[in-house]
């Protein structure tokens, strides 16, 4: 026996049965739905406030017809099922979106129309949707104009925080490897992040794409055979889009930052010979183009993060660290090439000791053993104690260091 009864039982609150019986009996008429709504838009010769307010009091069935509705305000007409063509039949108007200019300033106020209708009718949104959905599926049934039309909404829309849109409803579809494959979701997203832009910072733009799923997958937007960070830079500094140029490049940066960071650390805690490691690292920098800036504080964060330390006994923390820095002084030396990498150590060793307090009170001992080990010359000291720029913990480093620094001079004077 199937669940629900076709027929209602007798009540008393006949009117609320009789439009539920409608609503099952009636057959689906998406073109009179369709017709009605597009008269609207002409009785009010296309002014978006004036059929906003129309369709607010209108009690035509939204909730059957809402895929029609959004077919209605974006190619002014409906389409055939299934496809983005315009039904024979039918009326249409020539207040769509697609009719709009390709411009924010055409295209705003269908944003602001459609939010409005949303804030009276939220189930609505479900319905936005499914179509906008389906356009972006079927990119390629657009002329390119009328895409840029798409993608300035779709940025509007956003901008706009249209009521509760979610950003995978829109970069999820545009995967299709077809439409990547042509460039046309390319210079679609190229269109959408250039309008987002203009009026949101790169941050709500990271945002946005972290809840569509994207953040870290920018090249699936781009055809296989651009699929790489190179051609993902000149393309959107070609468009002007630098700042995301630069946030990927970091990003990447990070991931590389980390893949070395594991291989190192593990070859330090396997205690492999030096001269592996430093040939390892030497490729892995080469083929991650890393700033040699860079593979000094890497260095030095890994070696210190792969002491033991003990909780405690801050004589055996110190012990350990200098160990650490003896044992693996040749590794440092490779990379420290130039006076100005090894003041850059300085640096690196400076603000951890500063930040950590562990290592606060180790810094001239851990200078003196990067001295002793070959690692700083004794210009690259001198030049740090008397015009050295990181202000972090400066002054008390300064006074430790004094009596080394003195020693270092008398030598001098001494030769």
């Amino acid at each position: 026996m199937s669940t629900h009864s076709s027929k209602e039982k007798p009540t008393l609150g006949g009117t609320r049965i009789k439009t539920r019986k409608r609503n099952i009996a009636a057959p689906l008429d998406p073109a009179s739905f369709s017709d009605a709504i597009v008269q609207i838009y002409l009785d009010n010769g296309g002014d978006l406030e004036l059929v906003a307010k129309s369709i607010e009091s209108s009690d035509l069935n939204f909730s059957r017809y809402g895929d029609t509705f959004f077919e209605v305000v974006f190619v002014g007409g409906r389409t055939q099922p299934g496809t983005i063509k315009p039904e024979e039949e039918g009326d249409r108007h020539p207040y769509s979106v697609l009719d709009c200019a390709a411009q924010r300033e055409a295209i705003l106020p269908s944003v602001l129309y459609i939010q409005k209708t949303l804030r009276r009718r939220p189930f609505l949104i479900k319905n936005l949707e499914n179509v906008m959905r389906k356009f972006l599926q079927s990119l390629e049934f657009f002329e390119e104009n009328e895409r840029k039309k798409l993608a300035i909404f779709t940025a509007l829309a956003f901008s706009q925080k249209l009521s509760g849109l979610p950003p995978e409803t829109v970069f999820q579809p545009l995967l299709k490897d077809n439409l990547v494959a042509k460039g046309i979701v390319l210079s679609f997203i190229t269109e959408f992040f250039k309008e987002y832009l203009k009026e949101n910072s790169l941050d709500d733009l990271i945002g946005l794409l972290k809840k569509g799923k994207m953040e870290d997958n920018l090249l699936d937007f781009f055809p296989s055979a651009k699929r790489s960070s190179e051609a993902l830079s000149e393309h959107f500094t070609k468009e002007g889009l630098t700042s995301l140029v630069e946030y990927n490049e970091k990003k990447m940066f990070e991931v590389k930052l980390k893949e070395i960071k594991s291989t190192l650390t593990t070859m330090i805690n396997d205690e492999a010979e030096i001269s592996e490691v430093i040939e390892t690292v030497k490729q892995q920098v080469k083929d991650a183009k890393f700033p040699d800036i860079e593979v000094i504080r890497m260095l030095w964060d890994v070696l210190m993060e792969a002491v033991q330390w003990s909780g405690k006994n801050q004589q055996q923390n110190s012990n350990s660290a200098l160990r650490q820095v003896k044992a693996w002084a040749e590794l440092l030396n490779a990379f420290c090439t130039s006076g100005r990498l090894e003041l850059e150590l300085i640096y690196k060793v400076q603000t951890q000791c500063y930040e950590d307090a562990k290592l606060m009170k180790l810094f001239p001992e851990i200078i003196r053993t990067l001295y002793d080990q070959d690692v700083l010359a004794e210009d690259t000291i001198l030049l740090w104690f008397r015009k050295g720029s990181n202000p972090k913990g400066r002054q008390s480093f300064v006074k430790a260091l004094e009596p080394f620094v003195k020693w270092l001079e008398e030598a001098e004077e001494e030769e």
